[in-house]
């Protein structure tokens, strides 16, 4: 699990395609490496990998062709700038909101508004996750945890804080920047309790009240 509280930003170092999936090798840019180990989860731009090998300064991890197809981590290029967060602690404070590492979806940057010191950001979405979207919600873009402003039937805002642009790879989206989204997972387990059976019958619309 994480919390989408973007811990350094990075960059790719190198990628090696085997047999149609790749070895990456990520430089750990400002991300705090002390204690690393392998086997441990990293978030990539929002989507979960495992460490197989290290050093100092970089890790290296396999995306299958699962990953790769519904990520954006398959048009990542060397030298690709990347959002990093090494899985959290039981110890730790969630200051964003819980994050699986597993992404829903591709989402697009639409536009960027200067919005006083802030950035107003608008995405594109599929219609199969605007749905599980909410305005003051919460949703994980490119691994990090935002607060959805507002939400229509074609995409979604946020407002991003100057720290934020400083200290995430949001400095080097643009217009047309295809992103990861994760839905809230409360979300997506509310509606699967919703729609279980009770005893092999459907619940009742006053139990969904």
């Amino acid at each position: 699990m994480f919390t989408g509280i973007i811990e350094g930003v990075g960059h790719v170092a190198a990628r090696e395609s085997l047999g149609g999936d790749v070895r990456f090798t990520f430089h750990v840019g400002s991300l705090p490496f002390d204690h690393v180990q392998l086997g441990e989860s990293i978030a990539i731009n929002g989507v979960c990998l495992t460490v197989i090998a290290f050093d100092a300064v970089s890790f290296q991890a396999d995306a299958s062709t699962e990953t790769l197809g519904l990520t954006t981590l398959g048009q990542l290029a060397d030298g690709a700038i990347i959002n990093l967060e090494r899985a959290m602690r039981p110890t730790d404070r969630l200051g964003g909101h819980l994050v699986s590492g597993h992404v829903d979806g591709l989402g697009e940057v639409v536009s960027i508004h200067d919005d006083a010191r802030a950035q107003r950001w608008r995405f594109a979405a599929p219609a199969d996750l605007l749905r599980y979207i909410a305005k003051k919600g919460s949703i994980c873009v490119d691994g990090v945890s935002l607060t959805v402003n507002d939400v229509d039937d074609a995409g979604f805002e946020v407002a991003l804080i100057p720290h934020t642009v400083a200290h995430t790879a949001f400095a080097t989206r643009r217009v047309g920047s295809a992103v990861n989204l994760e839905i809230d997972l409360i979300a997506r387990y509310v509606e699967r309790l919703v729609g279980l059976p009770t005893n092999g019958r459907q619940l009742p619309p006053e139990a969904h009240a």
